[in-house]
């Protein structure tokens, strides 16, 4: 079924034409069950592929600001002052430069798979496609309660900085509101998500650009104190912190946690590939997506951890009593501590509205991934089937419900204080990130050697990464090692806490157990490279949709400029 975006009031891609999937169980579905058969016994890795009754909407500029919306949270602006005392401003500039590589060498690996086949919850499928049915189950719920998670950690984030300006109004009215609001934009057709998220995250690019711009000037004495500090603090009190102990092991440590910050802030690759199902004219987005993604991200990290080293010393009471206190708010930014240091005034006021504006974007779009990625689930048989409904205009409903439904979790804070509450979700959920980067490198590797048994020369791919399997093998290294290192300080004498210890590796533990549990109940087969199905119907689904694919002029200038600026 073809339709034009003109046929779909209000939406965002009436520029194209979008090929929609039918509902129900239809031809598509018999010649995919004829087309598996044809391929082999292959029993223990039976594909259930339900119709993905998604539809291709999102636009190129939808994509990109999709990827940097979910990446880009409160903790480029506010939890990464915790790095920098921790660390120091080198520590913190080194670690977060030295993770954007190990990002680089993943999204390398997801952009050549996903540009193959552009599906719903990709590295999800593909791991259990590639790999092992069970490894693809136990990889589509770990992504799926890191997700779910951050949501309510994000809600959280949005009550503490609304009460920055006022506490009038509770803590449980806010976090109604904001449930309440996210089901609204995520229910009413994915158009409206990507419109809302592009906006948004506009937002975020413009702070971020503003604040580093912000240093550049003042550092050199455009300020109120014509003061001229340059990198001043880096010199004092120094490049270096010391963390737990002195000398070496103490400035080594302080780097190892600003490393451990940064897996958990910076990602990406993950973002825009949950989107490729939704993507319109994948084969030739996608691969922009994934670098322009990449290289606006590592400039705003890199260069955002940079900047904080440069405002504001590693030993300043007033950023160290923000942790310690909880203030509310962007109270614990860095950028508005430096502003309080150079008696710059309403710029702070502004940073909070647009911190807020920051949170609450990447909020939405923890539960645009949490539902796609549980409805992918459904789509293969491994969650259950009415999870698989959609609304006429396309929108897995039941799975963004339970997705909101964990988002109720944010209560606690109503009993308990904010700052407790968020270091909770972020100890579940940090070694579950690093998971999926992982799974994502290891996938990689097999679809390689599936596709060097098979005869498939991925010169004639759509789009081929580079340095493989150097950089997957990279990537997989590194984010491994990094998953067992989260939690490290409670293996320190005299710094023993339970609570740490099982936040830090609960997930870690979940993952094997319910791949063990699925291999068993299901006999699934832990794929060798000739037994790989790389081509499926899905492909030449896809291939016929890019023959058909026909591009339009842009409905007015203003969208052809912006397309033009993300393309």
């Amino acid at each position: 079924m073809t339709s034009t975006g003109a046929d779909i009031p209000g939406s965002a891609g009436a520029d194209y034409v979008i090929h929609h999937h039918d509902h129900g169980r239809s031809e598509k579905d018999k010649h995919e069950e004829a087309y598996i058969g044809a391929r082999g016994d292959f029993e223990s890795n039976s594909v259930h592929i339900s119709s993905d009754s998604t539809h291709r909407q999102l636009r190129p500029r939808h994509i990109q600001l999709i990827g940097i919306g979910g990446t880009i949270g409160t903790a480029l602006y506010v939890q990464i002052g915790h790095g920098l005392i921790n660390g120091g401003p080198a520590s913190l500039f080194l670690a977060f430069t030295i993770w954007c590589t190990f990002i680089l060498a993943v999204t390398n690996c997801m952009s050549e798979m996903v540009t193959y086949l552009p599906i719903s919850s990709p590295f999800i499928r593909f791991a259990g496609r590639y790999v092992d049915e069970a490894f693809g189950v136990a990889a589509g719920y770990n992504f799926f309660v890191f997700e779910a998670a951050l949501v309510p950690f994000e809600i959280v984030a949005c009550n503490v900085i609304i009460h920055y300006w006022s506490t009038a109004v509770p803590a449980g009215g806010i976090i109604g509101i904001i449930i309440v609001l996210y089901g609204f934009i995520n229910v009413f057709a994915v158009r409206w998500y990507g419109e809302s998220e592009f906006w948004l995250a506009l937002g975020k690019v413009l702070l971020i650009v503003g604040l580093i711009i912000f240093t550049f000037i003042t550092m050199l004495g455009g300020n109120p104190l014509h003061d001229r500090f340059g990198f001043r603090y880096w010199k004092n009190p120094g490049s270096f912190t010391e963390l737990y102990y002195t000398g070496d092991l103490g400035r080594f440590l302080g780097f190892l946690q600003c490393l451990i910050q940064a897996s958990f802030t910076v990602a990406g690759p993950d973002y825009v590939s949950m989107a490729a199902g939704e993507a319109e004219n994948p084969r030739k987005v996608m691969p922009k997506a994934f670098k322009g993604v990449f290289y606006r991200l590592t400039a705003f990290f890199v260069l955002g951890s940079l900047a904080v080293g440069i405002l504001v010393p590693y030993n300043d009471a007033e950023l160290k009593a923000a942790f310690t206190n909880s203030l509310p708010g962007a109270a614990a930014s860095p950028y508005v501590v430096a502003m309080n240091r150079l008696k710059i005034r309403v710029l702070p006021d502004i940073v909070n509205a647009m911190v807020l504006a920051s949170a609450f974007s990447a909020g939405n779009s923890y539960v645009y991934c949490a539902s796609r990625s549980l409805y992918g689930l459904a789509l293969e048989g491994k969650a259950p089937k009415f999870l698989r409904k959609c609304t006429k205009s396309g929108v897995p409903i039941y799975c963004v419900a339970v997705t909101l439904a964990i988002a109720l979790l944010s209560f606690l804070q109503v009993s308990n204080n904010a700052a407790v509450v968020l270091s909770w979700f972020v100890n579940l959920v940090t070694a579950s990130q690093l998971i999926n980067f992982s799974v994502m490198a290891y996938t990689f590797i097999h679809w390689k050697r599936a596709c060097d048994a098979q005869g498939l020369d991925r010169d004639t791919l759509p789009h081929k990464s580079f340095w493989q399997p150097f950089s997957a093998y990279y990537a997989l290294t590194g984010c491994f090692i990094m998953t067992f290192v989260g939690g490290y300080t409670v293996f320190l004498p005299g710094q023993w806490d339970i609570p740490t210890f099982l936040f830090s590796y609960t997930m870690i533990a979940v993952f094997p157990i319910i791949f063990v549990f699925w291999k068993i109940f299901k006999k699934t087969k832990w794929l060798k490279p000739h037994e790989v199905q790389l081509r499926t119907v899905e492909v030449d689904e896809i291939d016929e949709y890019t023959r058909n694919y026909v591009e339009r002029t842009p409905k007015t200038k203003w969208h052809g400029y912006v397309d033009r600026f993300f393309s």
